[in-house]
């Protein structure tokens, strides 16, 4: 279940709000005036997130070339990479 908080909570606890995101590698969700307003989490949880993001983009990009028909098979290309670099 997320950890929902308030604008003053964040403010009064932010050394107990930022211990929790460490330790729960979890987002907290901040609210003002009642209505959803931040996503607060820490450094490491946030790369990891954009690694995973940047991976998934990369597959999609590469299910869309081979749905597109934009492959050739793989002896092919090690063939190629061999004479391009002289291997």
């Amino acid at each position: 279940m997320p950890k929902i908080i308030s604008s003053s909570t964040l403010r009064n606890g932010y050394n107990e709000v930022s211990t929790w995101c460490r330790e729960k590698q979890e987002p907290v969700f901040v609210t003002k005036n009642g209505a959803g307003d931040l996503a607060v989490m820490n450094i490491e949880s946030y790369e990891q997130l954009m690694a995973r993001l940047e991976l998934l983009k990369s597959l999609a990009e590469g299910h869309r070339d081979v749905l597109e028909g934009r492959t050739h098979p793989a002896r092919e290309g090690v063939s190629r990479l061999r004479e391009e670099f002289g291997l």
